[in-house]
């Protein structure tokens, strides 16, 4: 059934998975065993509802009502308590109840990636704040039930995978310093050997969900070397079994811009309790450091992945509120998404949001198909800063497109995508900066030849590419483009130094670029197997404005899919080849 946006309100009270034909496409493409796709039915038809509905009620009050620091109470001694308005309180116990974080503990079979992904996005179209506490929860267990000792792994586990609100902890992760930043080799945290545990001394500049109960910590043993080589990852407890404070102090929270849900803060740790995430019978050198920074990083490009997310699930809830908006508004006498531009602006804001999410959502399944475990490795450790980079770029430009279809309207605060505009730009920033990604893409490549298994997917892609007429161009601009980045990738990796750092943001993009063309190859032909060329549509408009855009800003050109296929196309009805090739 198409999508009748003019008969909504608003994006909020609807279903969202039922509303996202795209969604349900993407499971059926990447979960091919049955069981497997209707355990994702069951779940992701279950969170459609639930997002659509409560959380994203509840996110516009969480919004206004921010979260409090009390530092004392009423005897005059120090407590350091987040005190959270209740609209927060009662969405997180929502998704615990619904195993957002327990269900591959809980469930009692294995979770695809895809369909943690896909629970992910649908939460991030209400509220990215929540995500980023319970998403770093999920890495914290994940942690957990590698690294920490026996006499407490257990209990650590049961809490943090719980699904009785009042039994779940929470997790967050502490990396940065005042002085150092992204720069994290310039971390002056101490940890201090304490027989089987450690002991840490010193302050966290910016540690959002602060008040969590588990924190993944990066700190320097003491006689570790400098640097980012000489740095541990540690598991510490926010109290004591005690009760008491884990020589943690919360100095205060941030006044941020967006995200206004979850807390951010400055932390000081003095004597905290700690036990190190390395393998129990690992041997320690180099004052204990072992894989230190490669532990934490391997959370770090799990969560990063994860802010990908947020940055889809902002420009899909942009796009619907958008859609519906347009389809009601109605000015010199006929409704606004009539009009060429406004048409033009919701394709563009579509096509990239499908490109973008076929991307992301590749991240998750990299490791399917005919490819050995270690190629799937390298193709999702790049991919990961490609989908970072690329779906938070796009969300705040697609939130800034659809706030403008609103006119003044989008500028209010007490109409939906003021707040998105000011959570999207957050993403962008979040575990890691866009440049320090773009340095990640090309460090993938560097050391560890992830560029390679890059393009062998998106060879694969073309050598399966429906050769339909209708389809053609948009496998020529994927195989054209395909050969530049070779070329970009032989000229910067041969490069001075200085020469790599200069381009690593173009290269970035040029890959992202050819990654979306080349996996929308992919859904094209899927559909195009089941007589629809939606798909096609959507990769050679895709190709058309990334990949090999037309001369004189295609004013010449007699192109007309804005305008002539512009219902199926953001209503996702099926468009037959021969109304595809009209266009």
């Amino acid at each position: 059934m198409l999508a009748d946006y003019a008969s909504y309100e608003g994006a909020v009270g609807l279903d969202w998975y039922a509303l996202d034909p795209n969604l349900a496409g993407l499971l059926d493409r990447l979960l091919p065993d049955p069981d497997d796709r209707a355990f994702a039915e069951e779940h992701v038809a279950r969170y459609g509802v639930l997002c659509g509905g409560a959380l994203a009620r509840r996110a516009e009050e969480t919004d206004k009502h921010g979260p409090v620091l009390r530092r004392y109470d009423r005897w005059g001694q120090e407590v350091d308590v987040v005190e959270h308005h209740a609209t927060w309180l009662e969405s997180k116990a929502d998704l615990v109840r619904a195993g957002f974080t327990g269900l591959p503990y809980q469930s009692g079979r294995s979770v695809p990636a895809v369909v943690t992904a896909s629970l992910a996005y649908l939460v991030c179209q209400a509220e990215t704040a929540i995500y980023c506490g319970l998403g770093m929860t999920a890495g914290a267990a994940d942690m957990v039930e590698r690294f920490a000792p026996d006499e407490v792994r257990d209990e650590l586990l049961r809490r943090l995978t719980s699904v009785d609100p009042s039994e779940a902890w929470e997790g967050g992760m502490f990396l940065t310093e005042r002085q150092g930043g992204s720069d994290v080799g310039a971390n002056t945290t101490r940890a201090v050997p304490d027989g089987a545990e450690w002991r840490l001394h010193g302050e966290k500049y910016f540690c959002s969900n602060v008040d969590a109960e588990v924190f993944i910590v990066l700190a320097r043993p003491d006689g570790a070397p400098e640097g980012a080589r000489g740095l541990a990852t540690f598991i510490v407890p926010r109290l004591r079994s005690d009760g008491s404070p884990n020589g943690f102090r919360i100095k205060r929270l941030k006044p941020k811009l967006g995200t206004t849900g979850v807390p951010t803060g400055e932390v000081t740790l003095d004597g905290a309790r700690a036990w190190i995430a390395r393998p129990p019978r690992a041997e320690s050198t180099g004052g204990g450091s072992d894989r230190g920074i490669n532990t934490m990083m391997e959370m770090v490009n799990g969560s990063r992945f994860g802010v990908a997310v947020m940055g889809l699930g902002i420009h899909r809830r942009s796009f619907l509120e958008a859609a519906i908006y347009a389809a009601r508004r109605e000015q010199w006498g006929q409704r606004i998404d009539r009009y060429p531009l406004v048409r033009e602006t919701l394709v563009d804001l579509l096509v990239s949001l499908e490109a973008a999410a076929a991307l992301t959502f590749e991240c998750a399944a990299a490791t399917r198909g005919p490819v050995d475990e270690d190629e799937g490795r390298r193709l999702r450790r790049i991919l990961v800063p490609l989908a970072k980079v690329r779906a938070t770029r796009e969300a705040v430009g697609a939130a800034s497109q659809a706030l403008e279809i609103f006119g003044g309207n989008g500028y209010m605060e007490d109409w939906p995508m003021a707040r998105q505009l000011r959570d999207a730009q957050c993403h962008t920033i979040w575990e890691g900066t866009e440049n320090i990604c773009c340095l990640d893409v090309r460090r993938a490549a560097t050391n560890e030849g992830a560029h390679e298994a890059l393009l062998a997917r998106i060879d694969r892609s073309l050598l399966g590419a429906d050769p339909a007429s209708v389809l053609a161009p948009a496998v020529d601009a994927v195989a054209g483009a395909a050969d530049e980045a070779r070329q970009a990738l032989a000229h910067v990796l041969a490069a001075s130094n200085d020469v790599q750092l200069l381009h690593a943001r173009r290269l970035t993009y040029l890959l992202a670029d050819v990654a979306e063309g080349a996996l929308l190859l992919d859904e094209a032909t899927w559909g195009l197997a089941r007589d629809d060329a939606r798909k096609a549509v959507v990769a050679r408009h895709f190709a058309r404005t990334r990949l090999a855009p037309p001369p004189v800003r295609g004013i010449l050109d007699d192109d007309r899919t804005v305008v002539d296929l512009f219902e199926p196309l953001v209503r996702y009805g099926t468009i037959e080849r021969a109304a595809a090739a009209a266009a």
